[in-house]
Parts: C-alpha cells; structure tokens; sequence
C-alpha cells in the first residue's frame, strides 16, 4: 500500500470532508417520506402480532438507514472501496423491510426509494445499478401482474426519477472527488519537484566545494601537512553545513539569506583560484528578491566551478537586477546550456515563481557566460 492509498484509507476512517461526515443530515430530511408505509402500518388489517413486527422492522429500518450515511463516509461517490459494515447495515435494512411485509403487504414497496439511495451514496456504483434495476423492473413487473396500476403508478415513476437524480448526482460528486484527488496529486507532484530542485542545488553546490577541498588536500598532504589538514578540518564543517542545509530544505525552512551565500559563493570561488569582483550592493535587493537571487547565485557559482574553467567572474546587484558572468569556456561546457538540465530548469522556475525573467547567455564584458535575473 502506498502512502496515498493509506492516506485515502485515513480519510474514510477520519470521515472525511464535512458532506461526508454530515451526509446522514440530509439522508434524515428525506425519512419525511417514511410516512407512506409507516401509515400504511396505522390503517393495516393485520393481526396485533404482524402489526407489531412490521413496525419493530419500521424502526429497525430507520435506524439502519441513518447509520449507514452516518458510518459509511460517501464511499460510494469517493471511489473508495466500501466498508465491510456498510454492506451488513444495507443487508439488515433490506431484512428489517422484509419484516414489514406481513402487516402491509405491497405497501413494503414504498421503501425502495431508501433502499436504491443506500448503495447510490454508500456502496460501490455498479451495485447501486443492480439494485436500482431489481427495483424498478420488480416493481414494474409486479404492477403488470397484479394490474394495481392505480396504486402504484406514482411510485413506480417518482423511483425511476429517483435513480436518474442519484445517477446523476453521483456521477458529478464523483468528478469532484476525483478532481479534488488529482489536484492533491499535482500539489504533491509540485513539492517533490521542489524538493529535487532544492536538493539538487543545495548538493551540487556544497558537494563541489568538499571535491575541491579533498583535492586540495591530497595535494598538500605531503607538502604542507598542516594546511592539509586545516583544509580537512572546513571539510567537516562544509560537510555539516550540507546535512543541515537539506534538512532544512526538507523542513521547508530555508533560512540562508544573500549576504551568507554571497560570502559563501566568493570563497569557494576564490579558493578554487577564481577572482571574484562583486559590483553593486545586495541590499538594493527586496527580501524576496533576495531569497531567490541567493539560489541562483548558487547554482551559478556550481556550474563555474564545475564546467566553466574559469579565472574571472563579476558578480552584479542593482535595483530589481542580478547579474552572473565568468570568463569561462561558455555555454556549450556547462549545465547552464544544457536545455534539460536541473541547473538551468531550476533557475527558471525559481525565477518564474517570482516574478522575475532569467536570461541566460554570452558575456559580452568576460566572454563566458551570463546569467541575468531581472524584476
């Protein structure tokens, strides 16, 4: 079972949506039509004990009725698979009509109505069909034989117009339900993207710098032991700063601001013998400017590192403006240029969710690449 089929399964148990959990309210308001049989019962011929039988099954049906709205949760219209206790409670309310049939007689046909509506709502579709056609055709049939057309012709039509209202009604709760289940779907579909996209730049940055650093110090480990082993020791705190910053990504608590990543960014870079010229200040940016000018920043300062051979790069604030370019090999070398790439399909994103346009091409100052965020 996947989580969710587990989460559905909750859901039915929990009750659901208020007009699930409130259904058996509307399902009582129609119990108003329980009049026909019950003063059938009031004017029946039948002995005391059969009197007193058909009216013990009259409760016992109301009952049973009420309880089947009000422990079954809508399954029939959700698409979830009915309760085992739904099915006992339609089996003893058809029972409890059956009971009924000594004192009233043909009079016990006025349950139908209630008995087509319990599977509508609350058992599976195809059996709500099954029941609604055993009942019309029944009661068509046993009219034709009987020729008691005058008595039962009303009811005969308000049923057949009844199972078209539930067939109706049912198949437009059941699009809703479904509609409202693929939304969830699409949302949940959205997060996990986010969260790829998030891991991806969060790692592919950090994971770089640690690959720079441990080939720094397998470098020095026998030149320079002690700068080797300094180098190590940022090792373990870049590595740590990458498990937090996942969780935090996880936890949707992305806390890292501009001037943390800028600094971050510019030593990286430095290390990996980059000259970095920062023109303009971050702080002309908004703060939710800022939030996604700091993940394109890092997912820039990634694909230098990684692709662009670089030894320049300007780094370029102003108002409502964010400018990346290197002097690097260019576009065709790197995952910025690459059309399905994470790297660029996560900036876009990032920069459509707010608001801005990302362009992305030839430096025209250093010969590598631009990348440009603008408001």
């Amino acid at each position: 079972m996947n989580h969710l089929q587990a989460s559905q399964e909750q859901d039915v148990e929990r009750g659901g949506a208020p007009w699930t959990r409130y259904s058996w309210v509307m399902a009582a308001l129609w119990l108003m039509f329980i009049f026909y049989p019950a003063s059938a019962l009031v004017s029946s011929p039948a002995s005391g004990s059969e009197r007193i039988l058909g009216w013990t099954g009259l409760v016992a049906f109301v009952v049973l009725y009420l309880l089947a709205f009000r422990l079954g949760h809508n399954t029939g219209v959700s698409g979830a698979a009915p309760l085992p206790r739904t099915w006992w409670l339609f089996s003893a309310a058809v029972f409890s009509v059956l009971l009924t049939i000594p004192a009233i007689g043909d009079g016990a046909f006025s349950f139908l109505p209630f008995v087509v509506t319990i599977p509508a709502y609350q058992l599976s579709r195809w059996f709500f069909y099954a029941v609604a056609a055993v009942s019309v055709l029944g009661l068509a049939g046993y009219v034709m034989v009987t020729g008691t057309w005058a008595e039962n012709i009303a009811l005969l039509i308000i049923l057949v117009v009844l199972c078209m209202v539930h067939t109706v009604t049912t198949w437009l709760i059941g699009r809703s339900v479904e509609a409202e289940r693929l939304s969830r779907d699409l949302v949940a579909s959205e997060e996990r993207e986010t969260l790829a996209r998030d891991v991806h730049d969060l790692l592919g940055h950090s994971l770089t710098v640690v690959k720079l650093k441990a080939e720094l110090a397998r470098k020095l480990i026998r030149k320079d032991p002690d700068r080797a082993e300094r180098e190590l020791a940022e090792l373990d705190t870049l590595v740590a700063e990458a498990i937090s910053g996942v969780r935090a990504t996880v936890t949707g608590l992305r806390t890292e601001g501009l001037p943390a990543q800028l600094a971050s960014a510019t030593t990286a870079m430095e290390q990996a013998g980059i000259a970095v010229d920062v023109r303009g200040d971050e702080a002309k940016l908004s703060a939710a400017q800022s939030l996604v000018t700091a993940w394109i920043l890092r997912e820039a300062t990634t694909n230098t590192l990684r692709h662009a051979q670089a030894s320049r790069v300007c780094i370029g604030f102003r108002p409502g403006a964010f400018s990346f370019e290197d002097d690097g090999v260019g576009l065709a070398a790197g995952d910025v240029g690459e059309p399905d790439g994470n790297g660029l399909r996560g900036m876009k994103e990032r920069a459509t969710v707010a608001g801005a346009e990302l362009g992305v091409g030839v430096s025209h100052d250093l010969g590598g690449t631009r990348v440009e965020l603008t408001w």
